[in-house]
């Protein structure tokens, strides 16, 4: 195993959102900024038919979250919908 896979990477929670829609344009938004992104809960939320009590969470790296606010924010899309 590598040194790069074995660095411990914090993550952050970017935002969460149960729209299919939103969730494909951030990620979309996001990868086209070089910011690598995690969805969180993708599993439970589509087994139960995304109900709104389940969203989807975004996650990134602790230290590209300051930069993935201001890549959401100029697109205006800084906050979750839920």
């Amino acid at each position: 195993m590598s040194d790069r896979r074995r660095v411990k990477r914090q993550m952050r929670e970017l935002l969460r959102t149960s729209d299919p829609v939103r969730l494909s344009f951030l990620l979309a938004l996001l990868a086209d900024a070089g910011i690598e992104v995690i969805v969180l809960d993708a599993h439970v939320s589509a087994v139960e038919a995304g109900i709104p009590g389940f969203p989807r969470r975004l996650a990134v790296a602790e230290v590209d979250y300051s930069h993935a606010r201001r890549v959401l924010a100029e697109a205006g899309e800084a906050s979750s919908d839920d």
